[in-house]
């Protein structure tokens, strides 16, 4: 598959060739008909937001080009601006329709009409149409469009061959003569396409244009709406069928009295194949493997070129070492659970119930300035918080991005970390499992409420669509599964080797020790710890469950031992954490996060340590009057957020 930039597809069409653009609505099947088109593997899925790039793929000696799911051409977010330049280029249109959802897809549908672009229309997912009870006259459909029709259930290759006779037969549709004159009105030299989106005051093509947008959308959109409501109800005839069990269910799992219990279920089921089968099964027996036959083998080959004290040597095999470290706890330690992260991300988006899940919390997560998208990364940072902050990039805005990564980097802990954290609060008691909930819980509440209130903005609106429930097809699920690790590993993979290999260099030219040394006035003085948790910290710096297995190995009282896993958890999650939140945010708001996480955690750690010092001899914790005090601070810090303050700038805007 090939992922281009619009200004270079024009490269790879061949002489006389076409510029064939799948466009639709989310979850309309654009991608299946993709793979069938080109012969590719690109990501199927039933969550909006997925195709965030752009797909190009051959189709003879023409070009077919993927474009995100959209709503409309309106440039309100990313999504659409990519697929409004990609459109405007198009040859021809190839839009994709869901034929349960006929009425709601038209929209768009009617919009590129409008637009006067050559059009072929795919009415997909028959099939579910008729188990819906739905039966669509396709033949009145193309009249009134004025545009081909070609009826299909993509996953089954189901009219895919009309599809590609027809493809050549695309012509532009039936348009308002209203809207036409309109249109014509504006006196534009350029297309009927761009002349449109001035009209409907689309800010880029304005300037594009050298005019002032125009302010007839509302007016546009209401009547198109009318127009796409009234084409709906003349060719589509509903006949009564037995409400089916996944429809049932997929109602049941947006209820809040049903939906929360099941979405519990879910989690804990997610928990025990990632959290317990794979990073406590799988990983120790990966790891071991890597530990115990390649590390061994590794250092002798390079014992066997350069000798055991040689500063090659120490970055290659060393404590650090390039080849044993970040290979090792690459593809021993992190590998695994990034395949069992996808694949359970798979079937959900596969299922439809992904995004019944961000439905269901969108009003819940309104509250720390995200909506209901949210939820995806949230719930992957507790596998790999790593994968969950490239996964920020399918939030609605660069506002909830900001702040999902803020939540991630200070107060979610991946499952490797969990599995180490329970280990070492087992011996403790409930108590401290139960106030370290609390406040690990307690951060990520007050700071996204925090950010709610300072950044400019408002959280966006949950706009999804809610696919039929389905039983997921296996080769689309595994085949996504290992094309999306894949990815990871080559993104991942050279920013941790380089964040190895730092610190390698940093520990034999003795500033890591250097470090140590600054470090000891904050975990002696301040944190009231031992000088060797100094090495505790940096070593979380690389990977948070290499600090969280060190304080196994310390002898500090159990208060100790709290203050120190509570401080630790509280800190940036690793370093390929790090330069992700780097690579996202840009160096300058990344090292601004970076620092900010660090200094607040260690402010935290040094108050706990003096909060629970204070209810009792160090090592004896007192449960009620600690938890009052941190549940009184919570309050305090959260009352704080609720203080009215002016943001400069902030504009909401809403879509139609």
């Amino acid at each position: 598959m090939l992922t281009l930039a619009d200004s270079s597809v024009g490269s790879v069409i061949q002489a006389g060739g076409k510029k064939i653009v799948l466009a639709g609505n989310p979850n309309v099947g654009k991608s299946v008909i993709f793979n069938a088109l080109t012969g590719l593997y690109e990501d199927v899925s039933n969550y909006s937001g997925t195709t965030l790039d752009m797909a190009c793929g051959r189709y003879g000696d023409d070009v077919i080009i993927d474009t995100p799911g959209v709503y409309g051409l309106s440039a309100l977010n990313k999504e659409e601006e990519i697929a409004r330049d990609i459109i405007l280029s198009a040859d021809v249109l190839v839009n994709v329709v869901n034929a349960v959802h006929l009425g709601q897809n038209l929209f768009f549908t009617l919009q590129l009409i409008d637009m006067g672009l050559p059009v072929v229309v795919v009415l997909n997912m028959m099939d579910e149409a008729e188990r819906e009870g739905l039966k669509i006259d396709v033949s009145l459909l193309g009249k009134l469009l004025g545009v081909p029709i070609v009826t299909s259930v993509a996953v089954h290759d189901t009219g895919i061959d009309e599809l590609k006779k027809m493809i050549y037969h695309a012509r532009p549709g039936n348009i308002s003569p209203l809207l036409l004159e309109r249109i014509e009105g504006t006196g534009l030299a350029t297309g009927r396409d761009e002349a449109l989106l001035v009209l409907e005051g689309d800010p880029e093509i304005c300037r594009r244009c050298g005019v002032k947008p125009g302010t007839e959308r509302e007016d546009i959109y209401r009547s198109r709406r009318e127009q796409a409501d009234q084409i709906a109800e003349c060719v589509i005839k509903e006949t009564k069928v037995s409400e089916s069990f996944a429809s049932r269910l997929g109602r049941w799992m947006i209820l809040p009295i049903t939906g929360f219990p099941l979405l519990a279920l879910a989690l804990w089921a997610i928990y025990e194949l990632v959290g317990v089968f794979l990073a406590q099964n799988i990983v120790d027996f990966t790891e071991n493997f890597m530990k115990g036959y390649y590390e061994p083998a590794i250092q002798g080959l390079v014992g066997g070129l350069f000798s055991s004290g040689s500063v090659i040597n120490s970055l290659l095999v060393g404590h650090y070492g390039l080849l044993t470290l970040a290979i090792t706890y690459m593809f021993g330690l992190l590998l695994p659970l990034v395949l069992g992260i996808f694949f359970v991300l798979s079937i959900l988006e596969d299922t439809g119930y992904l995004p019944r899940i961000a439905a269901l919390v969108d009003r819940a997560l309104v509250g720390i300035g995200l909506n209901g998208q949210a939820i995806i990364p949230l719930i992957l940072g507790f596998g790999c918080v790593t994968m969950a902050l490239i996964t920020t990039r399918l939030l609605g805005s660069e506002r909830e991005r900001r702040i999902a990564i803020i939540i991630l980097a200070l107060a979610v802990p991946c499952s490797a970390q969990m599995a180490i954290v329970v280990a070492v609060l087992a011996g403790l008691g409930i108590s401290y499992m139960m106030l370290y909930i609390l406040i690990m819980f307690s951060f990520a509440v007050c700071a996204g409420a925090l950010f709610n209130r300072l950044l400019p903005g408002m959280s966006s609106p949950l706009m999804i669509e809610l696919p039929p429930l389905r039983v997921p097809v296996l080769r689309n699920v595994f085949s996504k599964t290992w094309k999306r690790t894949l990815e990871f590993v080559k993104e991942a993979f050279p920013l941790f080797a380089a964040g190895t290999l730092f610190l390698g260099i940093l520990e034999v030219t003795g500033l890591l020790q250097g470090l140590r040394n600054f470090l000891t006035p904050i975990t002696v003085s301040w944190l009231h710890l031992p000088a060797d948790m100094a090495d505790v910290f940096i070593m979380g710096t690389i990977r948070k469950e290499f600090g969280a297995a060190a304080i196994l190995s310390l002898h500090m009282h159990a208060l100790q031992t709290f203050v120190a896993v509570a401080t630790l958890s509280l800190t940036v999650p690793c370093i390929a954490s790090a330069i992700i939140i780097f690579k996202e945010r840009g160096w300058r708001e990344g090292l601004a996060i970076w620092v900010a996480v660090f200094a607040l955690a260690f402010l935290v750690g040094g108050i706990l340590t003096r909060m629970l010092e204070a209810f009792g001899p160090l090592g004896i914790l007192q449960m009620p009057a600690s938890s009052a005090v941190v549940m009184l601070c919570a309050a305090i810090f959260v009352a704080l957020t609720k203080i009215p303050i002016k943001k400069p700038g902030a504009i909401t805007t809403i879509p139609k």
